[in-house]
């Protein structure tokens, strides 16, 4: 069995007739099921995840990419999150029978016909990069949708596909291939983005070391919520679990006389690194020798404050427990593997207890 996600992140949060069109589009490719779709209203932003077998995925990713283009301005847009063009990114992500090669050969694929058939300017990026630069998210958006004509003009920023021209309405689109990034963001008892901004510096990588080694952290208002956030992206959450993550901020945190009041997950997240955070947060004793799957979920969600500013659902932000209701070949994946990390000895426990209480 073949298995693929794709993560496709729009410029539009607040309009729900756009969005909606948007993942009516993408649903329609028999094959393909589209599991979740995050908006937030502050980051004017969507990301919506799509999961299924390669081809049907990669035409479902095309469908959705098509009808953003119909019903997103970027001339209109403003939001807190950077972003180049009305689809910002979309990457692929194996899961099961798919190497990272295989997905950077479809990201290829898909990336010239975006640039074909829509007109635009496609960068390549993640393992999919044509060079080392580029392989940054952040070097391709650094001045965002506002300094794309100027950065057009250099021959250096040479998209990978498509007109090495300004597209006032659509920006550009990066498209590429990676391994499953978790989107984390962290809650300050402040609304002084500066404070935020400056809590996100700290965890950065700064002469080859950081405090959160395959992250990357960015400082925020969400007026929304009524704080300000650190944005964190895991590029690999096992290297830097989302209890180190949490705790990292609270730490920082407390040096600006300041508090975390809880997190948020944006889009889906696979299911082992909450489970870690489970074990970390459960109570000595608290369920047991042996706790179960929700145990260890609700001690995560309490534990990281997951529900804190909006409603958590394991079962809809969570991979493998809403991939396990599909049916089909992805869901006896997503069950094996479910029954396979809640059978074997947590990795992280023993480092994990020790982040606690440290």
């Amino acid at each position: 069995m073949q298995l693929i996600e794709c993560v496709p992140n729009f410029s539009e949060g607040r309009d729900q007739q756009a969005i909606g069109s948007i993942t009516r589009a993408a649903g329609a490719v028999s094959g393909a099921a589209v599991l979740q779709v995050d908006s937030n209203a502050d980051a004017h932003r969507t990301v919506m995840t799509i999961a299924g077998e390669p081809g049907p995925v990669v035409e479902a990713a095309y469908e959705a990419l098509r009808q953003a283009a119909e019903v997103i301005d970027m001339t209109r847009h403003q939001g807190a999150h950077p972003r180049l063009g009305a689809t910002d990114v979309c990457p692929l992500v194996p899961l099961a029978g798919v190497t990272l090669e295989d997905c950077v050969g479809l990201a290829k694929k898909l990336g010239q016909r975006v640039a074909s058939e829509l007109d635009l300017p496609v960068y390549l990026y993640g393992a999919a990069a044509s060079s080392p630069e580029r392989r940054r998210l952040a070097w391709l958006r650094r001045g965002g949708y506002e300094r794309l004509a100027q950065r057009l003009e250099d021959p250096k920023f040479k998209p990978d596909f498509g007109p090495a021209e300004f597209n006032p309405r659509l920006g550009a689109t990066v498209i590429g291939a990676r391994n499953i990034l978790i989107a984390f963001n962290v809650n300050l008892s402040t609304e002084d983005v500066a404070v935020a901004e400056q809590i996100a510096k700290a965890l950065r990588p700064a002469g080859g070391s950081a405090p959160l080694p395959q992250s990357q952290a960015m400082g925020w208002l969400m007026p929304g919520y009524g704080c300000a956030q650190v944005s964190i992206n895991l590029t690999d959450y096992r290297v830097t679990p989302l209890h180190r993550a949490y705790e990292a901020v609270r730490q920082q945190a407390a040096s600006f006389g300041i508090s975390v009041v809880g997190s948020e997950l944006v889009g889906m997240a696979p299911l082992e690194p909450l489970l870690a955070a489970g074990r970390n947060y459960l109570p000595p004793g608290g369920a047991g020798d042996e706790p179960g799957i929700e145990d260890l979920l609700a001690a995560a969600v309490e534990g990281l404050g997951l529900a804190a500013v909006r409603y958590f659902n394991p079962q809809e932000q969570v991979l493998e427990l809403c991939l396990a209701r599909l049916g089909g070949p992805a869901a006896v994946w997503a069950r094996g593997k479910i029954d396979q990390l809640m059978g074997a000895d947590d990795h992280n426990g023993n480092e994990s207890q020790s982040v606690k209480n440290n």
